[in-house]
């Protein structure tokens, strides 16, 4: 719409000036009593141009809200990506170190460190979702 819109102008602008012409009549070319028809061709001319500015502003309007509406969803989904990195970063972290072939780890003769690696991933991913839920980002 805004290419048509763009495309009116261009045509019809020249029109506005050739008619301003023929109503000032420099070459006698056109009679006395067909003036006030060129003038009125040429105030309808003129009135045709601001109704097209007008759309044509209401057209750049429109779509400037559609962009700041889809950039609004966009940083909506940026936000909810972020809070899911930051959720499972500290848990890859904590996995990373208790996948170290480290021999003096003490964690690592414990019968049951392999649940308390799980248990301390699954409470920092738990601890950060309710501290999100309580700040109201998720």
């Amino acid at each position: 719409m805004k290419r048509e819109m763009l495309y009116l102008r261009k045509n019809i602008w020249p029109l506005r000036e050739a008619i301003s012409r023929l109503e000032r009549n420099p070459d006698g070319l056109i009679s006395k009593r067909n003036i006030p028809y060129f003038r009125d061709v040429y105030d309808h001319c003129i009135n045709v141009i601001d109704t097209m500015e007008t759309y044509r502003e209401m057209l750049t309007s429109m779509i400037d809200i559609y962009l700041s509406s889809f950039s609004n969803k966009l940083n909506e989904t940026m936000k909810y990506l972020a809070l899911i990195s930051t959720i499972f970063i500290p848990m890859t972290f904590i996995a990373s170190i208790y996948g170290m072939n480290f021999e003096n780890m003490p964690e690592l003769q414990w019968l049951h460190g392999y649940y308390f690696a799980l248990g301390l991933m699954f409470a920092v991913g738990i601890g950060f979702f309710i501290y999100f839920k309580s700040k109201k980002w998720v």
